[in-house]
């Protein structure tokens, strides 16, 4: 039986399965993963070096977690060596405008988030 049948989702039940998918569409390298694949499809070393910081397993685990969950296409190609590349889906691309969104949001607005820590640092002290 599917979700919509069982009953509308609704992220702030405390089952809804709904929570998992923006667990991984927000987690931190969910959104990076989401945000450099709108650019174009990558390799995985290309993406890693695109992503600054990410280590391989979290990668490959980050990966394998949005392509499960239908956002990202792997397409290997029968070449030798080995290729590899990463693309969005249709709902991958919607996810990624989405957080691509609030990361943009999160680059312009990083000095007033900074200045709110300061302030509320201060008033502690």
């Amino acid at each position: 039986m599917s979700v919509s049948a069982e009953r509308t989702p609704s992220v702030n039940q405390p089952m809804c399965p709904s929570r998992l998918v923006l667990e991984h569409v927000t987690s931190r390298w969910g959104v990076l993963v989401l945000a450099a694949l709108l650019e174009r499809s990558y390799r995985f070393s290309e993406l890693r070096r695109t992503i600054g910081g990410v280590s391989e397993k979290m990668l490959a685990q980050t990966l394998q977690t949005l392509e499960r969950d239908g956002f990202v296409h792997r397409d290997a190609k029968p070449v030798i060596p080995p290729r590899v590349d990463y693309s969005l889906t249709p709902l991958g691309r919607e996810a990624a405008d989405q957080v691509w969104g609030l990361a943009r949001w999160t680059e312009r607005r990083v000095d007033a988030v900074h200045a709110a820590r300061e302030a509320y640092d201060e008033a502690r002290s």
